[in-house]
């Protein structure tokens, strides 16, 4: 019953995880402390932390935080489209070459929107805190087919869902100035929670074979959260590098589980992810700025309390990789333009995402 669950109850990567990385920044909060010294370390400090600004805000991973007092807004909006063809055999083989048995071949193709406005404050020149709320529209598709049922129709079956997601809060700290040689340090803690609709609140239908056996689950409609809290602590390192800024980034999201109820199995525990990033980005002039980079993240198998034999065939964990391209384009003193892309290098990452952002400081 629960083979449908877990590709479902998992939270975002790009997803979706999209749905784990931190926000981009579009300033630089130590320029005053170390302008103040009024000595050449503090010249040289100062153009490295304007090349860090200038640099950063294209990497999909938190840069230099928010200004002291300062509010930045942050309009977004994300596409992302997900394909995976499915052949299941029903039956033996005599020769590697001869099947006998039933043959079901499915495609399913899944289209998601995300809007999402983002508030980040500047509490001291290290510290910073954010609060995000996604709004989604998701459409998806099944596609299958018996091949050796003797029809050539094929069946498909179209679910679709929208609605608010996952409210997210954010606390960034900067550990170090970045001064003489070494690299910024960026602690990052992040709570995901359960505000969405997610598919212990949707209507369902079960699926049963011959047999009478339960094989899966059908929602009538896409959810739009993953139904648990979360907490990701992070740590980001940035290392400028003329012309050029080095980045990389670690994190672990805990999934914290939950007492479902008995139809869904009892208490439900989704995978924890383990997910680390690395790249570099490279100024082009003084409002230009283009990143490369790759993202992976280590997803564990869920578990629930009372399960069929059929999550038993499951792996033990999924990997999602992803190649990250982004551009920034700074439009006035306080506006920027954030174009970044992310392309599925593993089966279970999306084929594409597509990501703006219009970040706006007051």
């Amino acid at each position: 019953m629960f083979s449908a669950l877990t590709d479902r109850i998992q939270p975002p990567g790009p997803a979706p995880l999209l749905l784990a990385l931190g926000i981009l920044s579009i300033s630089c909060p130590l320029a005053a402390q170390q302008a103040s010294s009024g000595s050449s370390v503090g010249t040289e400090n100062k153009a490295r932390e304007q090349q860090v600004s200038e640099v950063v805000s294209s990497v999909t991973s938190r840069g230099i935080l928010t200004t002291q007092g300062s509010l930045i807004v942050e309009p977004s909006f994300s596409y992302t489209h997900s394909s995976s063809t499915v052949v299941a055999i029903e039956g033996f083989t005599v020769l590697p070459a001869l099947i006998i048995g039933l043959i079901n071949i499915s495609q399913a193709e899944r289209d998601i929107l995300t809007y999402a406005l983002t508030f980040r404050y500047g509490i001291t020149s290290r510290l910073e805190v954010s609060l995000r709320a996604p709004y989604l529209d998701i459409d998806e598709s099944i596609r299958e087919r018996q091949a050796l049922d003797g029809t050539p129709i094929d069946l498909i079956s179209d679910t679709s869902g929208d609605g608010w997601g996952d409210l997210e809060m954010s606390i960034n700290y900067q550990l170090n100035d970045g001064g003489y040689g070494l690299p910024y340090f960026i602690g990052n803690l992040r709570i995901k929670s359960d505000s969405g609709t997610s598919i212990f609140d949707l209507d369902r239908r079960t699926l049963v074979n011959d047999q009478g056996a339960i094989v899966g689950v059908i929602f009538d409609e896409q959810p739009t959260g993953s139904g648990f809290w979360a907490v990701q602590p992070g740590l980001t390192l940035l290392y400028p590098s003329d012309p050029a800024v080095v980045y990389g980034s670690i994190s672990y999201l805990w999934n914290i589980k939950d007492d479902k109820g008995p139809e869904f199995g009892g208490t439900v525990n989704p995978g924890d992810i383990i997910g680390f990033s690395f790249g570099m980005g490279f100024a082009v002039n003084e409002r230009t700025s283009f990143s490369l980079g790759y993202e992976h993240n280590i997803i564990d198998r869920t578990t629930v309390e009372v399960h069929s034999d059929v999550t038993d065939a499951e792996f033990d964990r999924f990997h999602a990789g992803s190649l990250l391209f982004g551009l920034t384009q700074q439009v006035t003193r306080k506006q920027t333009i954030n174009l970044s892309l992310a392309v599925g290098v593993t089966e279970q990452s999306p084929d594409v995402q597509i990501t703006l952002k219009a970040p706006l400081q007051f």
